[in-house]
């Protein structure tokens, strides 16, 4: 039985991965192309196991490393399979057609989209979705660890996933309730506009947010 699953097997779910058998967690990563999961699996090590789409996510708290609209499909099929979860939702709402505009309407987040189809007994978190794969992966910009912001309505949820950040190198600041994702995402509109600037070009997407005293 895995600690955390995590559902993808793209960058982002790689860098979550490092960090989570950083943590000293045990990972189940979830993905529909079996030869990319079983890399994963192999880039990971020990700790780390491999599992088919549709599969029931072993972990209490279910990784959701994919587009917000994949996110979503994957809510919506795994249904009462996420009973009783922590689920975290990591995903950018910006449009990657031109970086210019959010996918979802005002008053509404991709996080909280993807609350609604939750079972009651199932809460959402937002998190990672100010912090790139490379700097992820490394688990800091030069000297300084990277901060994941929180959001989401059940302080346990928050509790848990604060601690398993912390665990990981990483440092977790809770920034209110779920609907603040609506700002956590709005914000990223910004910082990925910024990524593919032609003026801007040496960002290279090794980017992230950090607060300093």
């Amino acid at each position: 039985m895995s600690d955390i699953t995590i559902v993808g097997s793209g960058h982002m779910a790689r860098a979550i991965g490092v960090r989570m058998i950083q943590a000293r967690k045990s990972v189940q990563i979830v993905g529909r192309n079996p030869t990319q999961t079983q890399a994963l699996v192999e880039f990971l090590g020990a700790g780390a196991t491999a599992a088919s789409d549709g599969d029931v996510p072993e972990g209490g708290i279910v990784i959701l490393a994919l587009p917000h609209s994949s996110a979503l499909e994957i809510v919506r099929s795994y249904s009462g399979q996420l009973s009783g979860k922590v689920v975290v939702h990591i995903s950018n709402t910006v449009d990657p057609s031109n970086f210019d505009q959010l996918t979802v309407p005002n008053g509404t987040s991709g996080a909280e989209e993807a609350a609604a189809l939750l079972p009651e007994d199932a809460d959402l978190v937002k998190a990672f979705n100010t912090c790139f794969a490379g700097p992820l992966e490394k688990g800091a910009v030069g000297s300084e660890p990277l901060d994941v912001f929180i959001a989401g309505d059940s302080e346990d949820a928050k509790v848990q996933v604060s601690a398993v950040v912390a665990a990981s190198g990483l440092r977790p600041i809770d920034v209110g309730p779920l609907r603040r994702a609506r700002e956590l995402e709005a914000f990223m509109l910004v910082i990925m506009g910024l990524q593919v600037n032609p003026q801007h070009l040496h960002f290279n997407w090794d980017t992230s947010l950090k607060l300093l005293p």
